[in-house]
């Protein structure tokens, strides 16, 4: 009997679940406001577009290292077309850059150079295709988020001047639910700008090592 009266209150006690803590958040976020609709917008599409972008560089921007030297090794034995049709069986933006420049064989290194310069201009833009969504959205959620916080302290000095009273539990308890916009707008904002120099790093890093593996296809030719 003892030990069923100290054990049985420990077993009553509510426990807080996580759907408990998500709808807290949920509600602490709509408390921000209309203007946390298109916050929260945001930051699923600055999401939706950085998954989208690492999955396509990831797949363009392999460099298969093994294929560049038997590429070379072809070319070096004077069979340039079982190199063209290695290049063109590679599904990368190496191999496109590559077949570009070996379908102009003949043609002087300058020429072929220039060719394949072109093609990976135009690879790379397919990569930074819809990046710059990220840095407008960047610049705009803190922004959006100030604009729900300036509206939110005019509605709270409209409402001190019709009630012709100052009260510190009005100005605190709007404020502070205002201050939600500001808040997660910047944290949108941050998260979209570090998405954005992500994917500016994995291309940069691409075309480095794009760039390394032409120059060496050039020298064969």
């Amino acid at each position: 009997m003892f030990y069923s009266h100290i054990i049985m209150p420990v077993i009553e006690q509510p426990q807080l679940t996580d759907t408990t803590s998500v709808n807290n958040i949920a509600e602490l976020l709509m408390k921000g406001g209309f203007i946390m609709i298109p916050i929260l917008l945001l930051s699923m599409i600055s999401i939706y577009f950085f998954i989208e972008r690492v999955a396509y560089i990831r797949k363009n921007s392999v460099i298969d290292e093994p294929l560049v030297k038997n590429i070379i090794k072809e070319i070096r034995n004077k069979r340039q077309d079982e190199a063209f049709i290695s290049t063109r069986n590679s599904n990368t933006s190496l191999g496109k850059i590559l077949e570009s420049g070996l379908s102009q064989s003949g043609k002087s290194s300058n020429e072929i150079e220039k060719y394949m310069e072109a093609t990976a201009n135009i690879e790379i833009s397919e990569m930074e295709k819809n990046t710059g969504y990220l840095g407008i959205i960047a610049g705009i959620a803190p922004m959006l988020g100030f604009i729900g916080t300036i509206s939110g302290v005019i509605k709270i000095f409209y409402n001190i001047s019709l009630a012709d009273n100052i009260s510190i539990g009005i100005i605190a308890g709007g404020l502070y639910q205002k201050m939600i916009c500001s808040g997660t707008g910047l944290i949108v904002g941050v998260i979209a700008y570090s998405f954005y120099h992500l994917l500016q790093m994995m291309i940069d890093r691409f075309s480095i090592n794009m760039q390394r593996q032409v120059n060496d296809v050039v020298k064969a030719l």
